[in-house]
């Protein structure tokens, strides 16, 4: 009897060794390296948990319970698709919590990412600084350059960025947009830097400002986010969306490879270098072979070429549309956009129909297991280097600065810098601007002189913008007008004078802003660059009776030469954003121009 009990014991130690063995998980294990950690993940995985990884879902459609049945990887909110009306911050991060608890529920507790368009500052949530959008920022400069844009202006707008991002509960951008908008009548002009290659591959410095800076000695192509006060970065839309035919929207981009690999795509160099997290793939084709199924630009050259370690993205429905009419032909769309090498696909709304399809394909020896592990690796990669794993619930430390003051003074500071002056008196001799702050009576006119809305442009609250005061909070050119001048000069705005009205009123000046109406993506398409009335007419009326400076709000250079006798000084504003009072500081002389 004696020497069974040491047999029993024995036995029941190698039970216990055996049980923590089973229960030491290495992928929960934050000093273990993470190939390690990737592969013990993996190893456990069923085929429909590596499914779900690879399935982005609306937020309209998603709840803790959606998370949990099908492993759903990831949440995105579509432009415009919030909580709540005007949310708060502890709203949009207890909606994301639940989310994230569903998702933390499953067997295996692989946290989703949630991802949102913050493509010139966290432009869908209420109060947040909306800064310039890239087409302004591509107009700075520094001081001691002509050539490159301000890098270092953009990598602190990124910083800016991804603390009022995570100030709401995520940790994922699909910015920044790294096209080369190389014609105007393009609808996503304004989300470019530039047409020049060489000031957008300077702008990549945003990368680092979302995400931070890459350690000394890092890995070239493998993804970086430096902790909670950051977020992971996409730069998009992979490659070409920039050059489309006549400047259509989703278009046919023609070029030989040379003038792809040299305009296009220099971008992605820089941005994969910086340690970009993924890589969002373009509605547009290239030589009429849509880049969603293009398997020798997404895995040729961009996974094997360029070593990106990161995921790589479609664009919402991207798989959708490879068929005319959209989804046509579903299972076709699943094969050619997975086999492309896209590893993470936004199904916004049909998640069941892609997810079931995927895994059909797998089981029918159609889609490769591997071509399945290579996207999952991808994506828990991303999530590791993030902490997700670590930090999965977003807390409520940072509330304060989404639309800090701090914020807002940059974002005026990037409105300074930005404006381009092209006209300024008959000659240098006599020049109207700086304006006097002192006056007896000065005239503001225009459609977009008091327009929150109009100033900010699309992707601001609603994916296609808003026009108005109320959407957000901010200071329209109107308001940082009045801020400026004398307490004794008084300020008349009427927003469309007649020419009568202007004589009779003995005006020192006036100021008129007007430009674009509201446009983002393919309703932005415009093949005659002209503004629209009451724009002209206002023009006509105010300058033709007064000495008058124009102030153009614009996503794209716009035609104004039939106005440009009738001004004495012009202004390219852009897209300024939310704080309007940089566009007085310049005009009354506190700063110089620079853009």
């Amino acid at each position: 009897m004696a020497s069974r009990i040491p047999i029993l014991l024995m036995g029941m130690l190698l039970l216990l060794c055996w049980l923590s063995e089973a229960e030491y998980m290495k992928y929960k294990d934050s000093k273990l390296p993470l190939n390690v950690r990737i592969k013990d993940l993996m190893s456990r995985m069923t085929l429909e948990e590596k499914v779900g990884q690879m399935t982005q879902i609306e937020r309209t459609v998603a709840s803790a319970e959606v998370m949990k049945k099908y492993f759903i990887g990831s949440i995105l909110s579509g432009g415009g698709s919030v909580p709540a009306p005007k949310a708060s911050a502890e709203a949009w991060i207890d909606m994301v919590n639940d989310f994230q608890n569903g998702s933390l529920s499953t067997r295996l507790g692989i946290p989703m990412i949630y991802g949102i368009d913050a493509v010139h500052g966290h432009n869908n949530v209420y109060k947040a600084t909306i800064f310039p959008h890239n087409v302004g920022l591509g107009a700075t400069r520094q001081a001691d350059s002509f050539i490159s844009a301000d890098p270092e202006l953009v990598k602190r707008i990124g910083a800016a960025t991804a603390l009022e991002v995570r100030a709401t509960g995520i940790p994922y951008v699909f910015a920044p947009c790294i096209a080369v908008c190389r014609d105007p009548r393009w609808g996503r002009c304004y989300e470019s830097y530039s047409e020049d290659h060489k000031i957008v591959q300077a702008m990549t410095e945003i990368v680092l400002g979302l995400q931070g800076d890459i350690p000394a000695g890092s890995r070239k192509g493998v993804p970086f986010v430096s902790g909670k006060t950051k977020v992971a970065a996409c730069a998009k839309h992979f490659v070409g969306d920039g050059g489309t035919t006549e400047g259509i929207n989703e278009n046919n981009t023609v070029i030989d490879r040379h003038g792809l690999l040299s305009i296009h795509m220099p971008a992605y160099y820089n941005s994969i270098i910086k340690g970009v997290s993924t890589v969002m793939v373009s509605y547009s084709s290239w030589n009429g072979i849509k880049m969603h199924a293009n398997h020798d630009l997404v895995t040729g050259f961009l996974k094997n070429i360029l070593r990106f370690r990161g995921f790589v993205i479609s664009d919402w429905t991207g798989i959708d549309k490879l068929t005319t009419p959209s989804h046509a032909n579903y299972s076709y769309s699943i094969e050619a956009g997975i086999k492309a090498g896209i590893d993470m696909i936004m199904a916004p709304m049909n998640y069941t129909e892609f997810i079931d399809g995927l895994i059909s394909q797998v089981k029918n020896n159609i889609i490769p297991i591997s071509r399945i592990d290579d996207a999952v690796k991808r994506i828990l990669r991303v999530k590791f280097v993030m902490g997700l794993f670590e930090d999965p619930l977003a807390d409520k430390s940072l509330v304060n600065q989404l639309g800090s003051q701090e914020h807002r003074e940059l974002a005026r500071e990037a409105v300074r810098k930005s404006l381009v002056l092209l006209k300024n008196g008959e000659s240098a001799d006599e020049p109207l601007l700086p304006l006097p702050k002192k006056s007896s009576k000065i005239l503001v006119a225009g459609s977009h002189a008091d327009n929150l809305g109009y100033q900010c442009g699309g992707w601001t609250i609603e994916w296609q913008g808003l026009s108005g005061n109320n959407l957000t909070s901010g200071t329209t050119i109107l308001t940082a007008i009045k801020n400026t001048v004398d307490p004794l000069t008084e300020v008349v705005y009427e927003e469309n004078p007649d020419s009568n009205y202007v004589k009779s009123n003995n005006f020192s000046y006036a100021i008129i802003v007007v430009g674009e109406h509201l446009y983002a993506e393919t309703f932005g398409d415009n093949l005659n660059l002209t503004i629209p009335e009451p724009g002209p007419s206002t023009i006509y009326n105010v300058c033709g009776a007064v000495k008058c400076v124009v102030v153009v709000i614009s996503g794209r250079p716009v035609v104004m030469q039939p106005y440009i006798p009738l001004m004495d000084a012009l202004v390219a504003a852009w897209l300024p954003g939310s704080e309007g009072q940089g566009v007085a500081d310049v005009l009354f002389g506190d700063y110089g121009f620079t853009g």
